[in-house]
């Protein structure tokens, strides 16, 4: 090779994301592979130039594996001019410095050929010296240098090859390739064998895949909301992967970044690649005075591309949503205010100062017809002062009882006519006598309405659609509660949310509001109703973290397999959702809630506990039965080989299996990208023999607890204790758990679940071991849970009884 320096230098590199990989019946491709920058008018193509040479040279293509951290040799093959046995070779003439390719596609081999086809490309590049920079087999990979082609493949070569591509092709991503090039230069013999050091262009993704296509959101329901976040947004988006995708909210200044979060959801939550149901994050501002706007965009986890951002708006938290507070804080007008200063009257025109009313006076509009000292009333005003004296006849025998009896009512009783009357905010007396907690007024003023014939004073609405029943709830007072039911309060209305007062004391801390509504057996009629968000009242318990309220309504008969109605979500959903361990907990213990229960896409809790990661919750779950290898309707992949079935002719059987896509299950959830995968397993407790050996030891020995409180799953013994075996649901539990416990920096030597045992059990070295493959010595284990006495056997018990503790909920 000359000193003069040469290499290989490509004029466009950087591809379009996405180009269309094509199967052989779809016949060639319209249009070669496009640079980055082609458009239409002015195209650009894959372009090779060889700097600091001037010569004939052979520039060969292959495609090789975008994904792996050293080039393989790619089972796809390139197509067209020049393209040969899934390869393309063109020569450089000695005028020209740069080779253009303007007519490469990619056609697409099918599944069940890839392996076929890679042993193939592996034995041809061998033979002809086009394996350079990419890796096949220790063996393969020394056979570098510059030596004759066509190189011998002997049957150790075959025999490798074979191996290599077989666990090649296991790996292979098939929607993404790359471009790699190598130029020869021609020998003293004319033969092109002086290779040059290929160089790999960006990945080229093929068009159909999910990571293939540029992230775009197309439509959101929602584009503004609290700062406190946790407000359900529906987004529509072009094709995704629901594992590779997030929702990314951020804030930018002059200065740069200032703030980002991310949307919460899990994969679950990822509708058929397009569309995404998120919940906003909290902003970083709680004591926000103004709205604010931020961004929010899309985010592809593998390569973190970006789709372009659209505005989102945060608006400041509503401490006094039901008003309340605003309300009781309004400054009343002194006595005298009411009285006013000519006299002692309370009434517009009373007597004391001779108003208007009684017909004298500045101002008076009365026809009076004066006479010496008489006065001549017309008809009219003889009608008017006769139902004044009425009034003022009522007003004073009310001033007499009340006198007499220290009873309000009598005070109240001639204004029935005004209880109607309502303020500025739209409340009633009875409203306002709620607001300020005023019990005996509210008692005298229910028993003046409930004589009101035909009025429905007691159920008048504010302008927040709030009836005084509802605010008693919400104030938590049960004494004006009561008072209003008494009276006739109807305890079905709703207010703007669609709320009945089951509702509202569900989302309302302790104070046992709803067993004293449940006692009214007319209100047990509430329990299944639901708001307008299509919520009952067991499930806004448990989203607003409410325990002795859902233990309330467990108390008094809630259904607690009922379903919202958005997405068909239990209550034991909803608090898998918010991570709550006492609320699950809560309802499997003293609810009897299904385990396995669905919603409208087939999903249980333990997919949702599985999808966003949640230890606790899974192992909870395990621990009360749920099925880790249950499938919902959400499809394990998506088939994108409809031209493949097409093209490929197999038998009645063999397109059955093809056709059928399985479901996703908890299990294949758990499996994610960020697990390590130990060379050995952790513990091998596939044999049944030791697994039950082991659990007899550890529940005779009373050491279950401790290695539950090791593994760091004691918060779940409570559940544990409910099973027949404990230590048996325990490991159970922990087998499925661990694949979400170990970090990818944890070293696969490391064997805690033995460690913890080891620890715990008080056995002397002969006893209990494991062994080299994780397993346990039989023989002696089950000669020891056979035996009546252990040595030591008795101080374990005695350790295990006072290290037992109640774990609650």
């Amino acid at each position: 090779m000359t000193d003069v320096l040469i290499q290989v230098c490509t004029d466009v590199f950087v591809f379009q994301r996405g180009f269309r990989f094509r199967y052989g019946c779809e016949g060639p491709s319209h249009g070669g592979l496009p640079g980055a920058t082609s458009e239409k008018n002015r195209k650009t193509y894959p372009t090779v130039k060889i700097c600091n040479y001037q010569g004939q040279a052979r520039v060969v293509v292959q495609l090789v594996t975008a994904l792996t951290a050293v080039p393989h040799l790619h089972a796809h093959s390139l197509v067209g001019k020049q393209c040969d046995k899934g390869i393309c070779i063109a020569d450089l003439q000695s005028k020209d410095s740069t080779i253009s390719f303007p007519n490469l596609g990619i056609l697409h081999v099918t599944k069940k050929n890839v392996a076929k086809t890679l042993e193939e490309r592996m034995i041809e590049a061998f033979k002809l010296g086009y394996n350079c920079g990419v890796s096949i087999h220790p063996d393969i990979d020394s056979v570098q240098g510059e030596v004759r082609v066509p190189r011998e493949v002997t049957e150790h070569h075959l025999s490798v090859i074979r191996n290599a591509a077989a666990m090649q092709a296991k790996e292979m991503d098939l929607s993404v390739v790359r471009l790699m090039f190598t130029a020869f230069l021609p020998d003293s013999d004319g033969g092109f064998s002086r290779r040059l050091e290929p160089v790999v262009s960006e990945p080229i993704y093929d068009s159909k895949a999910p990571n293939a296509s540029n992230l775009k959101i197309v439509r959101m329901d929602r584009t503004a909301g609290c700062v406190t976040g946790g407000e359900e947004v529906y987004l529509l988006c072009d094709k995704v992967q629901k594992d590779d995708i997030q929702v990314r909210f951020y804030e930018e200044d002059d200065s740069g970044l200032t703030w980002e979060a991310l949307g919460d959801f899990s994969p679950t939550d990822v509708h058929r690649q397009f569309a995404i149901v998120f919940k906003t994050p909290k902003y970083r501002d709680q004591n926000l005075q103004k709205p604010t706007s931020v961004f929010v965009q899309l985010k592809r986890k593998s390569d973190n591309e970006t789709s372009e951002p659209k505005p989102f708006t945060y608006h400041p938290q509503i401490l006094d949503k039901e008003e309340v507070q605003r309300k009781r804080q309004k400054t009343l007008p002194n006595f005298q205010d009411f009285s006013g200063h000519g006299g002692g009257s309370l009434y517009r025109g009373g007597g004391g100062g001779g108003g208007p009313a009684a017909g004298g006076g500045p101002g008076s509009t009365g026809r009076a017809f004066h006479t010496s000292n008489q006065v001549f009333l017309s008809p009219s005003e003889f009608d008017a002062k006769e139902q004044l004296d009425q009034v003022t006849s009522r007003l004073l025998d009310a001033i007499f009882h009340y006198s007499v009896t220290a009873d309000s009512a009598y005070l109240l009783a001639p204004q029935r006519s005004l209880m109607a009357a309502q303020d500025v905010n739209g409340d009633t007396g009875l409203h306002l006598a709620v607001l300020h907690n005023q019990q005996e007024a509210l008692k005298s003023l229910t028993q003046v309405v409930s004589a009101l014939p035909g009025e429905e004073v007691l159920n008048m609405r504010n302008h927040l659609y709030q009836t005084p029943l509802h605010l008693a709830v919400i104030t938590q007072q049960k004494e004006a509660v009561e008072a209003l039911l008494l009276a006739g309060a109807d305890p079905t209305l709703t207010d703007r949310h669609g709320n009945t007062v089951l509702h509202l004391a569900a989302q309302h801390e302790g104070g046992g509001m709803i067993q004293f509504l449940l006692q009214h057996r007319e209100l047990r009629e509430l329990l299944d109703q639901t708001n307008t968000a299509g919520l009952c009242a067991i499930h806004l318990a448990v989203l607003a973290n409410q325990l002795s309220s859902l233990r309330e309504l467990l108390e008094g008969g809630a259904n607690v397999e009922i379903q919202e109605r958005s997405c068909g979500r239990t209550a034991l959903h909803l608090a898998t959702e918010t991570d709550n361990v006492s609320l699950a907990g809560c309802l499997l213990l003293e609810g009897n809630a299904k385990v396995d229960c669905c919603t409208f896409d087939g999903s249980t809790p333990l997919h949702i506990a599985a999808g966003r990661g949640s230890v606790k919750l899974t192992a909870l779950l395990m621990a009360a039965g749920a099925d880790p290898r249950k499938e919902n309707f959400e499809p394990l992949f998506f088939r994108e080989e409809d031209e493949e079935e097409s093209c490929e002719k197999e038998s009645e059987d063999e397109e059955e299996d093809e056709g059928y896509i399985p479901g996703t299950t908890p299990f294949s959830m758990a499996a994610t990208l960020q697990v390590h995968v130990a060379s050995e397993p952790l513990v091998n407790l596939t044999t049944r023999k030791v697994k039950q050996a082991l659990c007899g030891t550890l529940e005779s020995e009373g050491c279950w607890e401790n290695l539950a409180h090791s593994l760091g799953l004691g918060i779940l013994n409570t559940a544990f204790r409910l099973s027949p075996s404990p230590a048996k649901t325990l490991l159970d539990s922990y087998e499925v758990t661990r694949t979400q416990r170990i970090s990818c920096s944890q070293k696969p030597g490391k064997r805690p679940l033995e460690d913890c045992v080891d620890k715990l059990l008080p056995i002397s070295p002969a006893g209990f071991r494991w062994n080299d493959q994780g397993a346990a010595g039989c023989s002696e284990v089950s000669r020891r849970v056979q035996s009546a006495e252990h040595p030591g056997g008795g101080a374990a018990r005695e350790r295990g009884s006072a290290c037992h503790q109640r774990d609650e909920w």
